[in-house]
């Protein structure tokens, strides 16, 4: 919750309404609707609960919270939360059949409607949307769904992936623009349908690539629309901590075995995942005019970001490695070794690793950092290394050579009917 999007508000709650004050000392009125973890649930003048960080609120208003639920709950630090297979043995980590994801995680509340400012806030469960159009609840939950859906199978997924929205926001975000036009000029790729900006920590679509259609005064869901693109650009967003340790190959990699998964109204069918990859690679080998192939594969595996970016000037340049990446990500995870993805279970696991130090490191009180992404900090501290993205690739190979992985993605692969040529 985002405290001065309604600041001033009188609300009619359920129970005795309050003032509620954070640090900054804005307010907001509400009632008290019980603890959940860290977070206090605010309950609003239309019966929604809001959570809000109990660490956020006023000195007055965390003791307040704390005798409402004792001296063992709101005030005790929270553990940090990770996938619930996040640390489990490699062995105890399995695929889900399927991902679905509950109506209470998409149900879109609008927070803020300011039509002068073409500016509606919308949340669900870990997203908040902000459009330049006002858009029927009912509307915003289908677009949610993508979003919501992408993050759960993420969590799910046996990577022991834990992701969470960057740091001082308690959501992800993403900017919806009513026009492409709207869409460029805030920046958006001119040759793109949607993009994850790192730098921002937001996700920019406009309503087109979304599905949104607008008949009359109204917008409306395009039932028919496919929701693939999103899916890749949401799996960045979610991931984005991890990126800056990941080869290019695994970035893309991982977002187009999520974008290849088969997916339902409410969720994907992991289960399906064969089917999935064989409609990929079918509809790559339309589209490239040639049967599959990974030429170069240890270029393609140690290949540089600048190197990379050199080499996706057109859209079938860029499809091409985005295309042998996919291919990578699936052997590594359904055909390589034991065919449960333990080898890269146990990459990401080492990934993680990064990840949780570079965490520690910029929660140290001694570490400052800029708005431009810089940070100083003192010689006794050793900072995160975000030079080596190659660094864990030994975990893939496993002591096997270039030739010998060739090899097997080749036998791996025709094994299941699909001919890959590796060379």
């Amino acid at each position: 919750m985002v405290l001065w999007l309604v600041t001033g508000v009188e609300l009619r709650a359920q129970g005795q309404t309050r003032a509620w004050t954070d640090v900054q000392g804005r307010t907001v009125q509400a009632a008290y609707g019980g603890v959940e973890g860290d977070q206090v649930l605010l309950k609003m003048a239309n019966g929604n609960s809001v959570p809000f960080a109990i660490s956020k609120l006023s000195t007055a208003d965390q003791a307040f919270v704390k005798a409402q639920v004792g001296p063992k709950s709101a005030m005790t630090p929270s553990v940090e939360p990770v996938s619930a297979l996040a640390r489990l043995p490699f062995d105890q980590r399995t695929f889900p059949d399927k991902v679905d994801v509950p109506v209470r995680t998409v149900d879109a509340n609008a927070t803020l409607e300011k039509p002068e400012e073409r500016k509606f806030i919308y949340q669900t469960e870990k997203f908040e949307f902000s459009s330049q159009a006002k858009l029927a609840k009912s509307v915003m939950t289908e677009v949610a769904q993508t979003f919501e859906a992408t993050r759960l199978l993420l969590n799910q997924l046996p990577w022991g992936l834990d992701c969470r929205p960057p740091d001082g926001l308690e959501r992800y975000q993403a900017k919806l623009f009513e026009t492409r036009a709207d869409y460029i000029a805030a920046g958006g790729p001119e040759n793109s349908g949607g993009v994850y900006m790192n730098g921002l920590k937001v996700f920019m679509v406009p309503f087109q690539s979304i599905g949104l259609v607008k008949r009359g005064q109204t917008y409306f869901k395009n039932s028919g629309f496919r929701n693939d693109t999103l899916v890749h650009e949401i799996t960045h967003q979610v991931m984005d901590e991890y990126l800056s340790f990941l080869p290019t190959w695994i970035i893309e990699g991982t977002a187009e075995y999520t974008e290849m998964m088969p997916d339902t109204a409410n969720g994907f069918l992991t289960k399906q995942h064969g089917a999935g990859i064989r409609d990929y690679i079918k509809s790559g080998e339309r589209r490239l005019g040639a049967a599959a192939e990974i030429p170069m594969l240890e270029g393609h595996m140690t290949m540089d970001r600048d190197t990379w970016q050199g080499l996706t000037r057109t859209p079938d340049s860029m499809f091409s490695l985005y295309y042998r990446s996919c291919i990578l990500v699936y052997f590594f995870n359904h055909l390589d070794g034991d065919r449960k993805g333990t080898r890269f279970m146990k990459y990401m696991d080492a990934v993680y690793g990064e990840v949780k130090q570079t965490r520690e490191f910029f929660a140290n009180p001694e570490v400052k950092r800029s708005p431009d992404g810089r940070f100083t900090y003192p010689q006794s501290l050793t900072p995160p290394d975000f030079r080596n993205p190659f660094k864990h690739l030994g975990l893939l190979l496993d002591g096997r050579g270039y030739s010998d992985l060739m090899s097997e993605i080749e036998t791996k692969y025709k094994a299941e009917g699909i001919k890959i040529r590796v060379k």
